[in-house]
């Protein structure tokens, strides 16, 4: 095992609400920035960077306002549709936003009431009846409302109406291209989780509990650590992958092969799952919580006519694997 910088832990202790309570802040107010924050990419880093200054400025409590599910989500499963595909689970989401030092995270519930608020309604009753808003900031493309009637002139204007403080936060690029979880969505679908990691500003992770699979890696000889996932994945394939959370402190990274997708050579209609082998590495691992860092990918995922020819190529993928490592230094 070789030790990495983990990923970065919550410096204090933040709070979450998953509901709007009138009078929560009455004897504070609150500095708030509103998205979906779907990646915690750079611009969303400067941007939760930015209300945390201006919190600590104006002697307000840094809030973010983020939505479960996410009003794409709720929309397509409204309408029939395939959700779009999101980048992480809400709760790596909730820590990567606790960490840029976010002290209150308020979780709406995006439900047909709050899907049918007109523009000022939504203003009144979350910002400053829920929230007690002193000073908010949005990007610049930012839509609210119901229809997505609001923007950021009519946002500007009611909080100038009620004496709030609104600030509109210019895109922030990397020559000239606008950091975005679109961005990071494309560049892992093409497995480039290179350029996903200068967009997101860390490795891109996947975490969860270790769950029971069918053991059929252990039939093989390459026993794996196995994590559910959602649907539609982000990216698919095999990659050299950092896993922290295996040793009991969680500060060392233990190097592995994993395979990401529906697993088409032994299932017709495979649930989505992240499988893990990990190099030089034994033990019992149900259970545990870990993280999972992905390096580089080292093939696109495929269907092989039999589980011989999977074996055979699965080691060649552990071989590609240990020379990606050998060349960074483990």
């Amino acid at each position: 095992m070789t030790e990495h910088p983990r990923p970065a832990a919550v410096p204090r202790k933040p709070t979450l609400a998953r509901d709007i309570r009138p009078g929560a802040f009455a004897g504070t107010g609150t500095a708030v920035t509103i998205g979906n924050f779907d990646g915690v990419h750079r611009g969303h880093q400067a941007m939760l960077e930015v209300v945390c200054q201006a919190a600590r400025q104006r002697s307000l409590q840094p809030v973010a306002l983020t939505f479960a599910p996410a009003p794409g989500e709720y929309f397509a499963q409204a309408a029939g549709k395939a959700p779009p595909t999101r980048l992480q689970r809400l709760r790596d989401k909730l820590l990567c936003i606790w960490t840029v030092g976010i002290t209150h995270i308020q979780l709406l519930r995006f439900n047909p009431a709050v899907a049918a608020m007109a523009p000022d309604d939504f203003c009144q009753q979350v910002l400053k009846v829920g929230l007690n808003a002193k000073w908010v900031i949005v990007g610049d493309d930012f839509r609210y409302g119901k229809g997505r009637a609001g923007d950021i002139k009519t946002l500007h204007a009611w909080c100038t109406a009620n004496g709030i403080e609104c600030y509109v936060m210019p895109a922030v690029k990397a020559m000239d291209v606008r950091f975005s979880s679109s961005l990071v969505r494309e560049a892992l679908q093409s497995g480039d989780v290179v350029t996903a990691a200068a967009i997101l500003g860390r490795p891109y992770r996947i975490s969860g509990r270790v769950a029971h699979g069918d053991k059929l890696g252990r039939t093989l000889g390459f026993p794996t650590i196995n994590l559910p996932l959602w649907a539609p994945l982000p990216l698919s394939g095999v990659y050299a992958v950092r896993v922290y959370g295996v040793d009991v402190a969680g500060v060392q990274a233990v190097t592995g092969a994993a395979s990401v997708g529906v697993r088409p050579t032994v299932k017709e209609d495979g649930k989505p799952l992240l499988e893990v082998f990990l190099l030089d590495f034994q033990g019992d691992l149900y259970g545990r919580r870990i993280v999972v860092e992905f390096v580089q990918r080292i093939r696109a995922e495929e269907k092989f006519a039999t589980l011989e020819l999977l074996t055979e190529q699965m080691h060649r993928d552990i071989a590609a694997v240990r020379t990606v490592f050998a060349k960074a230094g483990g």
